[in-house]
């Protein structure tokens, strides 16, 4: 069969579509209670990795969330000024910084507690597709992640 590229082209035929207007839905949920918080979505996602693990180099919290660090940076940067994270020079490595939460960093972990049961409700999907979904996009992050 030949190659269609006028088939392929249609927006209709494109996984990146949907993929993207998910992402963009499901994080839109979140945003009232994120906002209540006043954080944002990509601040949010730092903390749920700081929270599980305080003490990370920019580096790991980058490779933990699939970011770059020209995106982090400047997110790290107003948490820092917003009193919620510290960043010191790492002594095994001096061109490496270690993020750590304060206690307003830690403490906010209590406020944003009932974040995913509330998105979770808005969010209407039986939990065996969840999970299924949740699979196929680790799946597909895999395979995407080393080109």
């Amino acid at each position: 069969m030949e190659y269609d590229y006028k088939e392929a082209m249609k927006l209709d035929n494109q996984l990146c579509f949907p993929i993207y207007a998910a992402a963009r839905s499901v994080i839109s949920a979140y945003t009232p209670y994120l906002k209540a918080i006043g954080l944002t979505y990509t601040q949010y996602i730092i903390f749920l990795v700081l929270w599980e693990k305080d003490g990370l180099s920019v580096g790991e919290i980058c490779k933990r969330l699939m970011l770059d660090s020209g995106t982090l940076s400047p997110v790290l940067k107003k948490l820092r000024q917003q009193g919620y994270i510290e960043k010191s020079q790492s002594p095994a490595d001096e061109r490496s910084f270690i993020i750590t939460l304060t206690e307003n960093g830690r403490a906010l972990q209590e406020a944003a507690k009932d974040i995913p049961l509330q998105v979770g409700k808005c969010v209407n999907i039986a939990p065996e597709k969840a999970k299924q979904l949740y699979d196929l996009l680790y799946e597909l992050l895999d395979l995407t992640s080393g080109q």
